[in-house]
């Protein structure tokens, strides 16, 4: 099945560094799961809020650079956080970003805070 990024995704895309961008519209045309792009470039205000509430632990994110996004997972029109699917899509973007030499890192691979939905710009090659 082929999927396209929606009006929000792409949205949501707006101010995103173009590498990450190309990486996620490549993506979705043959993903093993449909997902949908959540958030890409974020205030501070938001990322203070987000922080606050415990679902970001630093003020200094790569949303507010515009070189991270989330997405969340789409199954039968509504957004699924299961994280064997998560993987799978994540295995398929990671093939993507290798084969456009766009090194990407993922929060669901990080070692104590887990953010599945997230994925960055590595900072090495994009600071």
């Amino acid at each position: 099945m082929t999927f396209h990024l929606g009006t929000r995704s792409l949205s949501n895309l707006t101010g995103v560094h173009p590498s990450l961008v190309n990486v996620m519209h490549e993506a979705i045309k043959n993903s093993p799961h449909d997902f949908t792009i959540t958030e890409g470039v974020r205030s501070k205000e938001r990322q203070k809020e987000l922080f606050d509430k415990k679902l970001s632990q630093t003020m200094n994110s790569r949303h507010l650079t515009g070189h991270a996004i989330d997405i969340a997972l789409i199954k039968n029109g509504k957004a699924c956080w299961d994280v064997q699917l998560f993987e799978e899509v994540i295995l398929h973007i990671q093939f993507i970003s290798k084969a456009l030499e766009v090194p990407l890192v993922f929060g669901g691979h990080w070692k104590t805070f887990k953010d599945w939905p997230h994925i960055e710009l590595d900072r090495k090659v994009f600071p």
